[in-house]
């Protein structure tokens, strides 16, 4: 599905990633753990495209990426990869629904298809009825699941979630474990998930290690 080959990344003259190689199959679960600073939110941003390595390919489906325009790298984005960061970043003026179709909005696609959609993730999510409330009429639990909603409504192949139980407590958090592997069933979507949870790490089909900007067992 996708996959990282030699990936370096350097910030001045600090080496954050030192060739890391990576690969996850359809409708995996991997989950990645390391101490901060390791270099984890690095090299899920670059395969999230969001950064640019210095060295090494991405693949997505065989396919090498590096080398597409910022412009098709954003509507490659845009189609196939969904992202849940520890922070929601909900737009405070949006109501839940309206912040889910943003993603689709900006692909283009017709409005009532999209808020079509986006009720029925809400309603799978168990949002029915806060549909129209702003964020700061929801929990902090219905904040993520909202966000995880927005996640999903391009139906990305891949959805890369950073630290995405760090700002729940603990009964929001284990409602949002199930809940990935709920999605993974539903909607067969690659999962790549940094955390320091240590329950969430050991349910994923594979556990890796960032130290010292390598990826390990």
């Amino acid at each position: 599905m996708i996959e990282a080959r030699g990936i370096e990344k350097n910030y001045g003259d600090l080496q954050v990633l030192k060739g890391v190689d990576f690969k996850a199959d359809p409708a995996e679960i991997v989950t990645i753990v390391g101490a901060s600073g390791a270099g984890k939110t690095t090299f899920l941003q670059i395969l999230g495209t969001l950064e640019r390595a210095d060295r090494g390919q991405l693949l997505y489906k065989g396919n090498d990426l590096s080398g597409l325009s910022a412009k098709k790298l954003a509507q490659f984005r845009n189609e196939n990869i969904g992202f849940i960061f520890q922070f929601h970043h909900l737009l405070p003026e949006f109501s839940a629904l309206e912040n889910v179709c943003i993603p689709a909005y900006i692909g283009k696609r017709k409005k009532a298809e999209v808020e079509a959609q986006a009720s029925e993730l809400l309603d799978f999510l168990g949002l029915t009825n806060r549909m129209n409330h702003k964020p700061s009429q929801l929990s902090g639990g219905e904040q993520q699941r909202v966000a995880v909603a927005r996640a999903l409504i391009n139906r990305p192949e891949i959805i890369l979630a950073d630290e995405p139980t760090g700002n729940l407590d603990s009964k929001n958090a284990d409602e949002m474990h199930r809940l990935f592997f709920k999605l993974r069933e539903e909607f067969k979507s690659t999962f790549i998930i940094i955390t320091h949870n240590k329950e969430l790490a050991e349910l994923g089909d594979r556990q890796l290690t960032m130290a010292d900007g390598r990826l390990g067992q």
